[in-house]
């Protein structure tokens, strides 16, 4: 027994345990733990920040494809007599009646379009501010095509397709406006981007004056690989650009399988699509004048096109 001003002997005391071997440590840290994770999978990794944010953005993208609501007296009739499909019309409780509001009521009514009345602050909640006039009429979400569906649906009727391809177009009047130009000179359809560009909701509706409820639109991820789709099928792409090597003037091809590609006012077509155009061709107008906006630049386009199929007829 120690005595008590004794210190234990050190030799005799190992808090550590075992004096010789691992205990299986070594062992175990040699072992392997498996593939590397994808770089998108590590919490740390910037890529995998990346692939959170794009998670978000398409979760927004998704939540957005939800109903379309338009307010304001104006924009309401403008939908009704556009032949928008609507789901409901939406009145707020003590709006004061005067012609628009009749007017709404009664179309919905002649075309057995449901009238729903609510509270004016469900209202604003809705909109999120109270400049929505005490009416909103809530449209169905547009059901787009695809560029495969397109394609066929002009190979079914023996006709020479006419296409336009949108580009960094984010403004909703402009696509409204593409769409119905579109249908007015003989196109077939209109293709979009899924993202970071107008999407067709109530504005859109409104422009096109009801053509996109004949007109199908095609919605696509990547543009680039929509070219090269259209080129596989025998489209000739035609790019809308600033100094091309053609001038309307100068081209021949709007008898053949077109695509017209359109970027916006400031961007232009992007890098990757420009690349892989057929041609790229440019309006001819004043030097003076710098630019022209979008849905113009299309509509002159095609009336050209169209102009030459009748004569090549």
């Amino acid at each position: 027994m120690a005595k008590p001003y004794e210190r234990p002997d050190k030799r005799k005391v190992n808090k550590k345990g075992a004096t010789k071997g691992s205990g299986g440590n070594r062992r175990r840290g040699l072992a392997g733990k498996g593939p590397t994770p994808k770089a998108d999978e590590r919490v740390y990794h910037a890529k995998y920040k990346a692939k959170q944010y794009r998670d978000r953005k398409d979760q927004g993208r998704h939540e957005r494809d939800e109903p379309d609501l338009v307010v304001g007296r104006n924009p309401v009739i403008e939908c009704l007599h556009a032949n928008v499909p609507s789901e409901q019309l939406i009145v707020a409780q003590g709006t004061g009646n005067d012609d628009r509001l009749s007017e709404a009521v009664a179309i919905a009514h002649s075309r057995n379009i449901p009238i729903r009345e609510i509270q004016r602050h469900e209202l604003d909640r809705m909109v999120g501010n109270s400049m929505h006039q005490g009416i909103g009429l809530q449209i169905q979400p547009y059901k787009y095509s695809n560029v495969f569906d397109l394609i066929a649906s002009v190979n079914e009727r023996g006709e020479k397709g006419m296409f336009v391809l949108l580009d960094n177009i984010t403004d909703p009047r402009n696509l409204g406006a593409v769409i119905r130009s579109t249908a007015a000179f003989g196109g077939h359809g209109v293709i979009i981007p899924e993202r970071r560009s107008a999407q067709v909701t109530g504005v859109a509706w409104r422009t096109s004056a009801g053509t996109a409820a004949r007109l199908p639109v095609a919605r696509e991820t990547n543009m680039t690989r929509t070219v090269k789709e259209f080129q596989k099928n025998g489209y000739q792409v035609v790019g809308l650009d600033a100094g091309g090597e053609h001038t309307l003037d100068t081209y021949d091809g709007g008898t053949d399988n077109v695509v017209i590609v359109v970027g916006s006012e400031g961007k232009g077509i992007s890098r990757l699509v420009r690349e892989n155009c057929d041609v790229i061709m440019s309006v001819p107008m004043e030097s003076w004048v710098e630019s022209l906006n979008a849905s113009v630049a299309a509509g002159v386009v095609l009336s050209e096109f169209a102009r030459q199929r009748r004569v090549g007829k």
